[in-house]
């Protein structure tokens, strides 16, 4: 562990033919990210050599092997042979989802023995990734499964703080996977997350509804009754500050938002809208309770830009700023 310099920061490339590594090599261009943090991108480095000639960024990267301590003030490129792989900008194609799993398995071993002390992972395609080692929805899953440990998927911006008490789950599923353990064990991770990764002494939580007016009063289902609102009250006694649910429209639309630290949302979409309406493209995505510290941009692989260099990298610069910050408060803490 790097707690006396810069973190060492394991980046993964993500899919080569989305926009991932364009808006890594935009990120590291900027001057001041090199002044805080020593990067380590896992990838092949004949791929990411085109698209920093193709996007001309015109950085310099520097090519080490796993023997190799990072080196400060370069671009460290961890070399992993993909055999003459041509990049087809827009397109999803099995070996790009091979590369893609190859690079974070690769970022996540960095992680796992202290090499990188924290890490960015580039946008995958969730579909092409998929084999026998990589057989989840996403990386929140993936990373649980790896750490053995439950974790939560926290969207994080200025404006607002939303984590989720079922991620990629289908719509139908949703009620199924409630019960008092689940949002008590997710409520749990969110209240140390927010004490320990971003300093909030006395964390302020707000739980949304399952059903539209939560169920108002068990006229539009009684989900809420039976489960969220004896939820709410079982936390709130055992000293955390819970308060909800509240229905996602009015909680949102009347800036009710802004007087909780962070919202826990019951479902992907009702969290997800309201968090990249309002930050997308500046928030980012923490996998909080894993231990570890792993950061990732708000957004997807987007084929319908790769390759026509508009990507805004902001969010993967902001994923690694927060991810810098949330290491520099454990090590205070």
């Amino acid at each position: 562990m790097s707690y006396n310099l810069k973190p060492n920061v394991g980046i993964s490339c993500g899919d080569p033919n989305g926009i991932a590594l364009e808006v890594i090599l935009k990120s590291l261009k900027e001057s001041m990210i090199l002044d805080l943090i020593t990067p380590i991108v896992f990838c092949d480095f004949d791929i990411i050599s085109f698209q920093n000639d193709f996007f001309k960024t015109k950085l310099d990267l520097e090519i080490i092997n796993k023997n190799q301590p990072p080196k400060p003030n370069k671009i460290n490129v961890l070399h992993i042979d993909e055999h003459d792989f041509k990049t087809e900008f827009g397109k999803s194609t099995f070996k790009a989802g091979s590369i893609a799993l190859s690079s974070l398995e690769r970022t996540v071993d960095a992680l796992r023995n202290g090499w990188a002390d924290f890490i960015v992972t580039g946008p995958i395609n969730k579909k092409n990734i998929q084999s026998k080692e990589f057989n989840f929805p996403g990386h929140t899953d993936y990373l649980s499964n790896i750490f053995n440990t439950d974790s939560l998927m926290f969207m994080v911006s200025d404006k607002l703080k939303v984590g989720l008490l079922t991620d990629h789950v289908p719509l139908t599923r949703v009620v199924d996977n409630l019960s008092f353990q689940k949002i008590f064990d997710k409520i749990k991770i969110m209240h140390f997350s927010l004490k320990n990764d971003f300093s909030i002494k006395d964390p302020r939580i707000a739980l949304l509804s399952v059903n539209p007016h939560a169920g108002d009063d068990g006229v539009i289902g009684g989900d809420d009754l039976k489960i969220l609102i004896p939820a709410v009250k079982k936390i709130s006694d055992l000293g955390f500050k819970v308060s909800g649910p509240y229905p996602a429209d009015s909680y949102f639309g009347s800036g009710l938002f802004n007087q909780y630290n962070a919202t826990m949302a019951v479902y992907h979409d009702q969290g997800l809208i309201p968090f990249k309406t309002i930050s997308f493209g500046k928030g980012i995505n923490y996998t909080a309770g894993l231990g570890k510290i792993r950061t990732s941009p708000d957004h997807g692989t987007a084929y319908n830009i790769a390759g026509k260099n508009i990507a805004n990298h902001l969010s993967l610069k902001n994923s690694m700023l927060c991810g810098l910050q949330i290491f520099k408060n454990r090590t205070r803490n």
